[in-house]
């Protein structure tokens, strides 16, 4: 599959989960936050939301910041956008790779867990960095190696294939956005485990974060059931005696800024 079609995949999904998004983010909510303390304080800033999705923080930007810019791929969570955040807010429908921006027009870039889903994500930055001003920012959090090792470690107990995403290892991340136009001023590695009712209420959490895309995954109906109903009684081994189960997230979060040529 290439990069283009999976693009139009990942909206899709995200598209589908605009209504619910809100309520099922509570990771989004929690590293969204994370980025707070890296805000520069000068407000008279334009600043762009990279992969806005509902608005949540383009929101808070704006309360902070002259100019936002909140830009996602999906049609239907710029809709959810619109309807409910700052009127002030400029919005944008385009993918990371094609920014309808000028070169060097941007202080700040703000992206909360979307830069996973940039393939190739080298590529991407350097269209970050096209916009972006010398000296200007851009802080963000993703996804690395290590997220839903429960999810995998059960699925990998059924079957060889692919069920859940993989991410990036953190050198891979350091090295895609350290380059000769970009410094790493600043970094964190956390796991944040979140607890769930059980094994659908983690499903039904990744569709409303629009994370259950496997790329070249297909349904495969009622094999597929017998597979799930197998993979949730190994999941059973991760239980807390509380009767909750866990799902570990592995969260990088960087400030990087636009060196001066």
């Amino acid at each position: 599959m290439d990069s283009g079609s999976n693009l139009l995949k990942i909206a899709r999904t995200f598209g589908a989960a605009s209504s619910s998004y809100d309520v099922s983010a509570r990771l989004q909510r929690y590293s969204g936050k994370h980025l707070m303390p890296w805000l520069p304080n000068r407000n008279d800033m334009t600043v762009l939301d990279l992969g806005s999705g509902t608005g949540f923080f383009t929101d808070i930007l704006a309360s902070r910041y002259q100019h936002v810019i909140g830009l996602d791929i999906s049609t239907q969570m710029l809709n959810y956008a619109k309807a409910h955040r700052n009127k002030n807010i400029d919005w944008i429908e385009a993918d990371a790779f094609n920014l309808p921006l000028q070169s060097e027009s941007v202080d700040l870039i703000y992206s909360n867990l979307v830069i996973q889903w940039f393939d190739p994500l080298d590529k991407a930055i350097a269209e970050i960095l096209r916009v972006l001003k010398p000296g200007g920012l851009f802080i963000f959090t993703t996804l690395m190696d290590g997220t839903l090792e429960e999810l995998k470690t059960s699925w990998a107990q059924v079957d060889d294939e692919k069920h859940v995403n993989d991410f990036k290892t953190e050198q891979e991340i350091k090295d895609a956005i350290t380059t000769s136009q970009s410094t790493m001023l600043d970094h964190h590695c956390k796991d944040i485990v979140l607890e769930y009712e059980n094994v659908l209420h983690l499903a039904h959490e990744l569709k409303g974060l629009g994370a259950n895309s496997v790329k070249g995954k297909q349904s495969k109906g009622l094999a597929g059931k017998q597979k799930w109903q197998k993979m949730t009684q190994c999941y059973e081994n991760y239980q807390e005696p509380s009767g909750i189960y866990p799902a570990t997230y592995r969260l990088f979060s960087a400030q990087v800024v636009k060196v001066h040529e």
